[in-house]
């Protein structure tokens, strides 16, 4: 799970950073990057802290 934490953050920070090709509109370009910051967040947040919390120092014993 942590591999797919991770690969989800970098999916979100290179949606981002392909926005910056996007010359259509500046709103097509601002949904990307909220899209790219969502999914870094749910990466982080969702999937890499559920795993880290598996195995927590507090737990054990």
């Amino acid at each position: 799970m942590i591999l797919v934490g991770i690969l989800l953050t970098l999916l979100g920070f290179v949606i981002s950073v392909l926005s910056l090709g996007v010359t259509s509109s500046v709103g097509g370009r601002l949904a990307m990057v909220l899209v790219g910051l969502a999914v870094s967040l749910f990466g982080i947040m969702g999937v890499l802290n559920k795993a880290y919390l598996k195995n927590a120092i507090w737990k054990k014993g």
